[in-house]
């Protein structure tokens, strides 16, 4: 009976080794935290902060920090969740918030930062659009930056705001840390993926200048305003990239806009096999093949 046991033990033991790999399998995949900040590899004092799918830069210096977008927009303690982690990482006042452009989704939910006696930074025509709309959860900016840019130049950092013309907006700030080598762009150059929802307002021949403009700044990696494939940073390939599918794209369109078929037929018969591969080809295409049937087929 005892012999019996034991072989009634070891044979369950050994269902459950042979089983282990096929559960493992089945298990669900660890969920992504809605709020992570990491430090830049190779840096000394840069951090990115993701709020979901949304991402923000800030630095640390020795006499304050330079934080950029709220990206708080429907998420009430948002902002307040992104002043808690960089008090994670240092108790020096907040300076700066700089939007990177007027949309509510990355500049929304910086009232905390601004109790926190932040002076707010935008383009002009940023601040003249958000006066406009009067938006109660996104702070009207303190300082304009015009089309010739601006430096910050704070406890030994120095952050380059630049103006490169028309792209996903009319007020991009461009933000360059030289000494870093970093760039931090929001929305007009996603990293390793198709441009999806960012592509209704996006302004398509101006933004082949901008990215060649971008192109020949002195950087080596560029933080985007949303995470990448594997969160990583991108690389001037990364930029490159986007601009031959960009103009892959907008070649693409121009015959079959040419030939009379925007808007439905040539949205049902827009491909680009080349990016098949890339993460958002099949959702986010739609929105590509939208935008440039109103360029090369209605003229906008």
């Amino acid at each position: 009976m005892a012999r019996s046991f034991i072989s009634g033990i070891t044979a369950a033991l050994l269902a459950l080794c042979l089983a282990a790999p096929a559960l493992a399998q089945q298990a669900p995949p660890a969920q992504r935290p809605q709020i992570a900040t990491t430090k830049v590899d190779g840096t000394e004092n840069v951090y990115i902060f993701r709020n979901g799918a949304h991402q923000a830069m800030f630095v640390v210096t020795d006499a304050g920090v330079i934080a950029t977008d709220p990206v708080a927009y429907g998420r009430p303690t948002g902002g307040q969740a992104y002043l808690d982690e960089i008090r994670k990482v240092t108790d020096k006042p907040i300076k700066y918030v700089i939007y990177s452009h007027h949309h509510f989704d990355h500049i929304a939910g910086g009232q905390a930062f601004k109790d926190a006696g932040a002076k707010f930074v935008a383009h002009q025509r940023a601040k003249a659009r958000l006066a406009a709309l009067k938006d109660p959860h996104t702070v009207l900016p303190d300082e304009v930056v015009s089309d010739k840019g601006r430096v910050i130049k704070l406890g030994g950092t120095t952050l380059e705001l630049k103006y490169l013309g028309l792209n996903h907006s009319d007020s991009t700030l461009v933000m360059r840390l030289p000494k870093e080598k970093l760039l931090f762009i929001v929305d007009t150059l996603p990293v390793g993926q198709v441009p999806g929802r960012g592509m209704i307002d996006f302004h398509p021949i101006e933004s082949e200048a901008f990215i060649k403009k971008v192109l020949a700044l002195d950087w080596e990696r560029l933080i985007p305003g949303h995470p990448g494939p594997g969160d990583r940073l991108g690389t001037k390939k990364d930029v490159q990239d986007q601009l031959e599918f960009l103009q892959d794209a907008s070649a693409e369109m121009k015959t079959m806009a040419q030939a009379g078929k925007c808007w439905d037929t040539a949205e049902k018969e827009f491909k680009l096999p080349k990016y098949e591969s890339w993460p958002g080809y099949a959702n986010n295409l739609p929105f590509v093949a939208r935008r440039y049937c109103g360029l090369w087929g209605r003229g906008t």
